[in-house]
């Protein structure tokens, strides 16, 4: 598995699989070697991957943009099937499941 580990002058080390971050999902090792620090100090950029990650934001527990933690947070939870969501799909469903969209006057 390809990880990103980040270890600052103070010794203090980031570590975590680079396919939690995005940009980063389908990288080899290979593809994390070659890596260039932003000229503000405050990034680093992937150059075979075209990718950024932005340090200041990792430190916040964020592995991209807020766009696209959103997504990647509502997929993981959508994906799962507590006890409330399979009882609510069964009552959906014997009620002839999910209602027709009703249409415009404009589609009319």
């Amino acid at each position: 598995m390809a990880r990103i580990v980040i270890e600052w002058a103070s010794r203090w080390e980031l570590a975590c699989a680079a396919k939690l971050a995005e940009g980063l999902k389908a990288a080899r090792p290979d593809d994390l070697g070659h890596v260039e620090i932003t000229p503000s100090g405050l990034g680093i950029h992937f150059a075979k991957l075209d990718a950024d990650l932005d340090l200041p934001a990792l430190l916040e527990g964020f592995l991209g943009s807020k766009r696209w933690m959103a997504a990647e947070i509502g997929r993981l939870r959508g994906s799962t099937s507590g006890v409330a969501k399979i009882q609510a799909a069964r009552k959906n469903g014997a009620l002839g499941g999910r209602p027709k969209k009703a249409k415009s006057l404009a589609e009319a």
